[in-house]
């Protein structure tokens, strides 16, 4: 990988360690559709690896500041996600007993 170089992205994060996650998760964010930061045609790379370090090169990229609190959103969007399908079960269950009583 001659771009971007890794003394570039050290820059911009404080450990190879942590380079190496948030560019996996970026890179997965990517792979499920997410929005790049950075115009398509100004990507040098063609993957999305590639495209995440470039993200993470240009500061687009950060670590989460507070990672509890992001995980405490995700726990209650998840719930809420569980909430929502077992009201729909419900009130399918409902339609169908009242159909079959008709």
């Amino acid at each position: 990988m001659l771009y971007p170089s890794i003394d570039l992205l050290l820059e911009q994060v404080d450990s190879k360690y942590s380079l190496v996650i948030l560019s996996s998760k970026r890179a997965h964010e990517l792979e499920l559709g997410a929005q790049p930061m950075i115009e398509s045609d100004k990507f040098v790379s063609v993957k999305n690896v590639g495209k995440a370090l470039e993200e993470i090169a240009a500061g687009d990229v950060v670590i989460d500041p507070n990672p509890e609190l992001k995980r405490e959103l995700l726990r209650l969007q998840e719930e809420e996600r569980k909430a929502m399908k077992r009201r729909e079960h419900q009130e399918l269950e409902s339609r169908i007993t009242k159909d079959n009583r008709i």
